[in-house]
């Protein structure tokens, strides 16, 4: 049964183009007392994007690099995180940080994510059900921090940034400002 959701729509980062993609958003809702899924949806012109087929799941790296969605995960009160990372091919990767952008360690003592894919001729629905319990070793009750985020790659290769917001500068996903969404668990 769920237990809350919460919706967001994503901005793309405005230093960066991407007329092929028409809406991006991104939900979380949290499931019975370990699990949450993220549901990343992109409608846009699929033939002038670069969409890596889908795949068995598996883990890899540097998903970031071409398109991919991502998902930050913070207890409140709390420097450190984590990163998650699902590609449209079921490639996924999990990180650890002890502060942002310090002390970077693959996950490597969670439960693999369950990753769900939808694709049509108008865009891609990923799915990703994690158990945040193997990544957040504090018990509940606790309000969790949230940054959604996605990258495309067009077909030249460029890559956009979207995320709810962007702070200022470069685009920044760790950034504390790109925490907006909340979750009790």
């Amino acid at each position: 049964m769920t237990t809350s959701r919460v919706p967001s729509a994503l901005q793309r980062h405005p230093g960066s183009d991407c007329e092929a993609v028409r809406t991006l958003a991104a939900a979380v809702r949290a499931f019975d007392a370990e699990r949450v899924v993220l549901r990343f949806v992109l409608a846009g012109d699929l033939e002038r994007l670069i969409i890596p087929p889908e795949d068995a799941a598996r883990r890899a790296h540097e998903l970031w690099l071409h398109t991919c969605f991502e998902a930050f995960l913070a207890v409140t009160g709390s420097a450190g995180y984590c990163e998650l990372n699902f590609a449209p091919s079921r490639a996924w990767a999990m990180y650890r940080f002890s502060a942002r952008r310090q002390g970077m360690a693959v996950i490597t003592d969670a439960r693999a994510p369950h990753l769900a894919l939808e694709r049509t001729a108008a865009g891609i629905t990923l799915d990703a059900t994690v158990f945040w319990r193997d990544l957040i070793p504090q018990a509940s009750p606790l309000r969790l921090r949230l940054a959604l985020a996605a990258v495309v790659e067009d077909e030249g290769g460029r890559l956009s940034y979207w995320a709810p917001r962007h702070p200022p500068g470069r685009p920044d996903f760790h950034h504390p400002d790109s925490f907006t969404l909340e979750l009790d668990l």
